[in-house]
């Protein structure tokens, strides 16, 4: 399954390449060192956030450099205070890779809150 997404998200970004196709404009709001260098966090964030989710969820283990909260903490918008929106950190990226967002179904995209259930972007 992992295979089949990968090949399928690497067909898209080819796609996307070959087309002539903008890459995102990306925006560091808060610049300094993220937990990894930037290609494997390309490659791996998801992978990231499910070992961390696990790790929350059934070992009660919070406030890992890995959390989705940190990482919104430091890629929200310093205007919107959001990782969504035009020029998101998240959705620029998932928008160009033609990848569904679903961490907003129940998790806030803004910096500086715990959660909030069942917001839609």
């Amino acid at each position: 399954m992992k295979a089949a997404a990968l090949a399928l998200f690497l067909a898209l970004t080819s796609a996307c390449a070959f087309a002539g196709a903008p890459k995102p404009a990306i925006k560091i709001e808060n610049p300094g060192q993220c937990i990894a260098p930037a290609e494997e966090m390309r490659k791996n964030h998801m992978e990231m956030l499910h070992h961390q989710r696990d790790r929350t969820m059934r070992q009660g283990i919070r406030g890992e450099k890995a959390s989705l909260n940190e990482c919104i903490n430091c890629h929200a918008s310093k205007t919107t205070g959001s990782v969504l929106g035009k020029e998101g950190f998240c959705q620029e990226c998932h928008s160009y890779a033609a990848v569904k967002l679903d961490c907003w179904d129940c998790h806030q995209p803004k910096a500086g809150h715990a959660k909030a259930a069942g917001v839609k972007p």
